[in-house]
């Protein structure tokens, strides 16, 4: 095994793959961040944005700022939530559709130059793998209260957390 831990790879990887993505979405002027909205909101319509932000793992003011611009856009729209007076659903528009049908080759594409020369077999396995690590992760770490951030629950060495 190389000097690189697990943790530095996969950073590694999600990295080229996040600018991969970028480079081919440029010419439609959507973000990485607007996509993965439009994208988990596809997943989970009428979401709540606090729901929405806890998905992303972003404050929930800095997605308010987001969707107030989807919806600038037109691509996304808030609806009161029957439950909760203060709260809104989210719902993405029929322009928003449309730019997801539009990105997902974009999308394709990077996975498929990613896992260029890996046989179908492996890239199941590796499917499996990542979701068994996702698990893994997910799971809450004992002692640790869960207001706190990934970042803020790693221990830290005194030159730095270690993942």
């Amino acid at each position: 095994m190389s000097d690189d831990n697990i943790g530095a790879m996969i950073a590694q990887v999600a990295r080229l793959l996040r600018r991969s993505f970028d480079e081919r979405a440029r010419g439609i002027g959507v973000t990485r961040p607007q996509w993965q909205v439009l994208s988990l909101l596809n997943r989970n319509e009428g979401i709540n944005q606090g729901g929405l932000a806890e998905m992303l793992e972003v404050e929930p003011i800095t997605l308010g700022r987001m969707i107030d611009r989807l919806q600038d856009a037109e691509l996304v729209e808030r609806r009161a939530d029957p439950a909760d007076r203060r709260a809104w659903r989210l719902h993405i528009t029929p322009k928003g559709h449309a730019l997801l049908t539009t990105l997902q080759p974009f999308a394709r594409e990077t996975f498929e130059l990613a896992l260029e020369g890996i046989d179908e077999p492996s890239r199941d396995a590796l499917m499996v793998m990542l979701d068994r690590i996702r698990g893994n992760l997910s799971r809450r770490v004992p002692g640790v209260p869960a207001c706190l951030s990934a970042e803020e629950a790693l221990p830290v060495a005194e030159d730095g957390p270690h993942v």
